[in-house]
């Protein structure tokens, strides 16, 4: 079970941790290879034993409600990226000198010989919406590719299936990375760092270092953002492949070798000739939908890891411009007499409510829900003179008010005392009535859904018809 690729599965005993979307695949691909089988997960309910069913048919193994002992004789532990790495199964591992992969590990290693580059792509926030510009950036350029990793496609169908890609554009979340070893992309982007998933990962040094894992062994650019001083440093630390460059994004004037942003024009100084002195226009910043801030910086890093595979910019104008981003990621909603009503419920944590806020200039704002352990004076603080009114929801809406006390006392804030999934429609109302014609009134929720919603799917729908309701009342 060394590096490179493994090709003789037949009487492997294989170990796969946790059902799951991760797992039943790889569970499936590898008895298919001829490997030996058995999964184990933590869970015993109907979902579990319905998949159970469905794998045992097909000859696999599964232990339900037993994650913790490492079965006999296991070659190697596949991991469902979610499962922390100080579950007990993996100390046993440890002891016992068997390795653990990831389904991206995995994913790398099935690779055929001719399989096409990864472009990989990671960070606290943004990297959904980066992978999916880059896609349609490389499409425009003529390119066969898919979006792939932690969203769309599952890497291994990618890497298995009968499709034949160019070039794949590859999200991996901190958890993946954790568990991706020998992983080695052509070139990688780190959007950003901060805190999050601590619990899992244990510190921020360790959540960071994870994260830096991407960069290993590229082969052409590393990718980081000039405003964020660790991704930069990643860099630096990474052991890359000779001739691999440091490629920095920014939103002001960029430096030779770098992309940014001249009078509203995304322009690239890293891949053209003479890039002392010479800049090559990529699109204008009106091309990037929607064109906030910290989305022209995804733009920047996706096109440069398109320049990086030998994109040309007209492909990038093209592939940015064809762009639609998923919803509840900054989407407007309505206009509803002179107020827009933007619904972001994807900013489930404090970092990305902060770009979200600092994209509109005087901001009722709906926030609360689960803060999973975040604090808010920073972001508070930051964003307290955008703050024309709050309207706080959720189960932990006190932290944020307690917050808006100490950095912005002067700013009007409605506390709404309920977590019932009819509170959304009472915080529209309430932010109408805080609103002046030219504001935004803007979800950007800083906490997670579950305590009021399935997830920030949920919310987000919950608002835009709460909105939509305002709409037809006011018509």
């Amino acid at each position: 079970m060394g590096s490179g690729k493994v090709t003789d599965w037949q009487g492997k005993h294989v170990t796969v941790a946790g059902l799951g979307v991760s797992g039943v695949p790889a569970a499936k691909v590898l008895n298919g290879l001829g490997a030996r089988v058995t999964v184990v997960n933590d869970g015993d309910d109907e979902r579990a034993r319905a998949q159970a069913a469905e794998l045992e048919a097909l000859g696999i193994t599964v232990r339900l409600g037993d994650g913790a002992t490492l079965p006999e004789g296991t070659d190697l532990i596949v991991t469902a990226p979610g499962w922390r790495p100080d579950k007990p199964l993996f100390a046993a591992a440890a002891e016992a000198g068997v390795p653990v992969w990831g389904d991206v590990e995995l994913a790398w290693r099935l690779r055929g010989p001719d399989a096409a580059p990864w472009l990989a792509v990671t960070g606290t926030n943004g990297k959904t919406t980066t992978v999916q510009m880059l896609a349609s950036i490389l499409r425009a350029a003529g390119l066969r590719t898919a979006a792939v990793g932690n969203i769309g496609v599952s890497l291994l169908d990618a890497v298995l299936g009968e499709e034949q890609y160019d070039v794949l554009a590859v999200e991996l979340s901190s958890y993946q990375l954790h568990w991706a070893p020998s992983l080695r992309a052509h070139s990688a982007a780190v959007l950003n760092l901060a805190p999050d998933h601590l619990d899992w990962h244990g510190s921020m040094e360790a959540y960071v270092a994870d994260k830096g894992r991407i960069y290993e062994g590229n082969r052409v650019a590393c990718v980081y953002n000039v405003a964020d001083k660790a991704t930069e440093d990643l860099v630096r630390e990474a052991d890359v492949e000779e001739g691999c460059r440091a490629i920095g994004f920014t939103l002001g004037t960029p430096a030779p070798s770098q992309l940014g942003v001249v009078d509203g024009i995304l322009v690239d100084r890293a891949f053209v000739e003479g890039r002392q002195k010479n800049a090559q226009e990529l699109a204008e910043v009106s091309d990037v939908n929607p064109p906030a801030p910290h989305n022209v910086a995804n733009a920047l890093a996706a096109a440069a890891l398109a320049r990086a595979f030998g994109v040309p910019a007209g492909a990038v104008r093209e592939g940015l411009r064809s762009f639609t981003p998923d919803a509840h990621r900054i989407a407007h909603v309505a206009d509803v007499d002179g107020v827009a009503y933007v619904d972001d419920s994807k900013a489930t944590n404090t970092h990305a409510a902060e770009a979200s806020l600092a994209a509109y200039e005087s901001i009722v704002w709906i926030a609360g829900g689960l803060a999973k352990g975040a604090t808010f004076d920073e972001l508070v603080a930051r964003s307290a003179k955008r703050l024309r009114g709050v309207v706080l929801i959720g189960a932990d809406r006190a932290l944020i008010g307690e917050a808006l006390t100490r950095h912005a006392p002067e700013v009007p804030v409605v506390d709404l005392d309920r977590t019932d999934t009819g509170a959304m429609r009472a915080a529209v109302q309430e932010a109408r009535r805080l609103a002046h014609s030219g504001d935004t009134v803007l979800l950007a929720p800083a906490c997670a859904s579950m305590d009021m919603f399935a997830n920030y799917n949920k919310r987000g729908d919950a608002f835009a018809e709460a909105v939509r309701e305002l709409g037809t009342a006011g018509a």
